[in-house]
């Protein structure tokens, strides 16, 4: 019996357009789809004509519907993949859905289209020959704070999405973290009809956002220009400054010596010297 394929549409980020003929061809001839939540898509496949049955597969539900949408495509059947906008499994379910596939011999099969994240960089003016996609940052400050900590050396252009609840504190913590210096961008309710690019510093940005409420409304994509080679050359390595002075002065004596040293923020260099000193 000749098995089904799995196909991992990706569909319109905001404005209905965007989507190709192909992926509404695959929409309309699989025997199901497998979407992120039925309610959101109902308006896409009604604006289309498609009539395929849906079944709701997201984070909560993935690993334990994935054995029967297995059974599916084993038997024959075809099954396309969706998000709720975008490109599935970029920062939306699917993994395990198409890791069960391939390692059940399924044919999974790619159908692009729109995706937020390249859809922002295309846009930004920020450089595009490397980047790193790190999706969403954590929700509660203290982790936020340390995944950002762990991005800094990157030169990469760094890739963020963020939400309307959390943009403001995100960028406060983005400034605070990476400095004033480096460029950003807000690219916000992409292809809608309140679309913003926004280039700036951070500080900029930060105080813009603060006194524009409009601006803290929507979906988010935040793209961060990476470490350069000349503010690498100015931050030398912060713990092999403080390892010594900490030997010698006291936390606050050394946290703020190294805070001249290198150039880098007093409340992080505090941070991490109180962190070394407990260690």
């Amino acid at each position: 019996m000749k098995q089904g394929t799995l196909y991992v549409v990706a569909t319109p980020i905001g404005n209905l357009g965007d989507i190709s003929r192909r992926a509404i061809e695959i929409l309309q001839k699989v025997e199901l789809i497998a979407a992120e939540d039925t309610r959101h898509s109902k308006s896409l496949l009604m604006q289309y004509s498609i009539d395929t049955p849906m079944q709701a597969c997201h984070e909560h539900n993935e690993q334990q519907l994935a054995p029967a949408l297995i059974e599916k495509l084993l038997s024959g059947q075809d099954i396309a993949l969706i998000s709720d906008a975008g490109t599935p499994l970029m920062s939306d379910p699917g993994y395990r859905l198409v890791r069960a596939a391939q390692d059940a011999g399924i044919a999974v099969s790619p159908v692009p289209g729109a995706c937020a994240a390249i859809a922002a960089l295309s846009v930004s003016g920020l450089p595009t020959d490397r980047f790193l996609f790190v999706g969403f940052p954590p929700h509660k400050q203290s982790a936020r704070q340390r995944f950002y900590e762990q991005l800094q050396r990157h030169a990469e252009t760094l890739v963020f999405y963020e939400s309307s609840h959390r943009i403001q504190d995100s960028l406060d913590d983005m400034c605070s973290v990476f400095g004033e210096l480096r460029e950003v961008v807000m690219a916000r309710e992409l292809t809608k009809t309140f679309e913003t690019v926004r280039r700036s510093t951070l500080p900029e940005l930060c105080d813009w956002v603060k006194s524009d409420h409009n601006q803290q409304k929507g979906e988010f994509v935040i793209l961060l220009q990476g470490a350069q080679l000349q503010q690498d050359a100015q931050e030398v390595d912060l713990e092999q400054v403080l390892k010594p002075l900490l030997e010698e002065l006291s936390v606050k004596q050394a946290s703020h010596l190294a805070a001249k040293i290198t150039g880098q923020k007093k409340n992080r260099v505090y941070k991490i010297a109180l962190e070394m000193s407990d260690k």
